[in-house]
C-alpha cells in the first residue's frame, strides 16, 4: 500500500483581499522514505476561461489589450499586455463566463464557443484552472463597443488583427501573455487559422 505523501499541512493566510495567499507548512515523504518538512506559498485567485475570437471568411482574430499592474512593476514601460479575451469564473460554469466576457469585454454576443483544453497556467504557486476555448464572430454580433465592465475598473483595448499579424506578433515578441499564445498556436496547428 502506497503511502500518502503529505502529512501534517497547516494553512496560515498570509492575505485575503482580491485574491487568497496562504502558506502552507507540511511533510513531503521523499523518495528515499524520509519525511520533510517543506513550506510553500500558495496564490488562490480562483479559475478562468480565455478564448481565441476568429472570423474564418475575414481570417482575422480579435484581441483585447489592457494595463497589467504585474506587467508595469517588472518594468515594462506602459504595463500593457496584448491578449485574448478572458476572465475569472464568476460561477461554476466556465462556457457562461466566457461568453459574457466576450461581450463585455469585445461587444461581441456569440452564443456558440468550443472547448479546446484546460490547463494549470503556473502550478507551481497557483491554484487556477485556466479552461480555453475557440469562438467564431461576424462582424453582425457586435452589440458594442466592448472596453470591459465599468464596475470591475477594466480599460480594455478591442484590437482586431489578420491571421498574419497575429502569428507574426507571436515571432516578434509582441505577444508576452501565455493564454493567448497557446490559443494561437493551439489554432494554428489545427488548421483553424487557414
Amino acid at each position: 500500500m502506497k503511502k500518502d505523501p503529505v502529512r501534517n499541512v497547516h494553512t496560515e493566510i498570509l492575505s485575503d483581499g482580491w485574491s487568497r495567499l496562504s502558506r502552507f507548512t507540511f511533510e513531503y515523504l521523499r523518495e528515499d522514505g524520509q519525511w520533510e518538512e517543506q513550506k510553500r506559498e500558495v496564490y488562490d485567485r480562483g479559475d478562468g476561461a480565455v478564448i481565441l475570437l476568429y472570423n474564418s471568411a475575414k481570417r482575422r482574430v480579435i484581441l483585447t489589450r489592457q494595463f497589467r499592474m504585474p506587467v508595469f512593476s517588472r518594468g515594462e514601460e506602459d504595463g500593457m499586455l496584448t491578449e485574448a479575451c478572458a476572465g475569472v469564473l464568476e460561477e461554476k460554469d466556465p462556457e457562461a463566463t466566457i461568453i459574457r466576457e466576450v461581450e463585455e469585454e469585445t461587444g461581441f454576443r456569440i452564443d456558440k464557443v468550443q472547448k479546446v483544453l484546460e490547463s494549470y497556467m503556473s502550478p507551481g504557486s497557483v491554484t487556477e484552472i485556466l479552461h480555453f476555448y475557440l469562438g467564431e464572430y461576424r462582424d453582425n454580433q457586435r452589440v458594442s463597443e466592448g472596453g470591459g465592465a465599468d464596475s470591475e475598473t477594466e480599460h480594455i483595448q478591442v484590437l482586431e488583427y489578420s491571421y498574419e499579424e497575429a502569428l507574426a506578433m507571436l515571432a516578434n515578441g509582441e505577444i508576452r501573455d501565455a493564454k493567448t499564445l497557446i490559443l494561437l498556436q493551439y489554432a494554428a496547428l489545427n488548421g483553424i487559422l487557414e
